[in-house]
């Protein structure tokens, strides 16, 4: 489906991300972004709906429900597109973000990037945007070689090398066959630190230094500790 061009009126949602709870608390990093969306809106004639955010890590655009509610205003026709102030707010994954400009084409709507300057609906947006789906494709392809790889040698080695396995790969390597869960101490401890205060980030940065394995074996990150806390 042909995206529509940016006229004058039309209607756009802005999409901010901050990536650990710090900043979003300050509201210093988004503020910053929304001002820079309304700037721009004001001075294309855009109509700003709202603002929809998350705080997260922008390695992948999964587990980001601000991000999700924009594609689904963008998919039902409430908005014709989503701005965003920078690239890597909306995604730092050349092949996630390869994903959302697919979905836009596919569905008839905008993304619009201020930095780097992207627009979808003119044929410079659509040139890099074909460019960057492209190389996305290619590292779909490279990454699930390299899983291919990892996974044949991580049959020969223990599950407390996979860690290393992964950063020698550059792909995340999980252990086959049925993960270890998560002992009942751990996962107690990481619901005390969390209701006592502790951010998802220091709470990972103190189980790391302490040496604390994953349920995979591998380390923490503050998404890790989230899910634990969540379920």
């Amino acid at each position: 489906m042909d995206i529509p061009a940016m006229t004058e009126g039309m209607k756009l949602i802005g999409y901010l991300r901050v990536s650990t709870e710090e900043q979003g608390k300050s509201g210093l990093g988004l503020e910053a972004q929304r001002r820079a969306i309304r700037k721009e809106c004001d001075h294309r004639g855009w109509q700003l709906l709202r603002f929809e955010e998350d705080v997260a890590s922008g390695k992948t655009t999964n587990g980001r429900p601000g991000l999700n509610r924009v594609l689904a205003a963008c998919s039902s026709g409430e908005a014709q597109g989503l701005i965003t102030a920078k690239l890597d707010r909306l995604s730092r994954s050349v092949v996630d973000f390869g994903k959302l400009i697919e979905r836009a084409q596919r569905e008839g709507w905008d993304i619009v990037v201020l930095d780097p300057a992207l627009d979808l609906s003119t044929p410079g947006g659509r040139l890099c945007a074909g460019v960057l789906v492209q190389v996305a494709q290619w590292e779909r392809e490279i990454i699930g070689e390299r899983i291919t790889a990892a996974l044949a040698e991580a049959k020969r080695r223990k599950p407390g090398d996979l860690a290393k396995l992964s950063k020698e790969r550059g792909v995340d390597v999980k252990p086959i066959g049925r993960p270890r869960s998560l002992p009942s101490n751990v996962r107690a401890r990481i619901r005390r630190l969390y209701s006592s205060g502790h951010s998802y980030s220091a709470i990972a940065r103190r189980l790391n230094a302490e040496s604390v394995p994953t349920a995979h074996g591998g380390t923490w990150h503050a998404s890790t500790v989230r899910k634990i806390v969540s379920t």
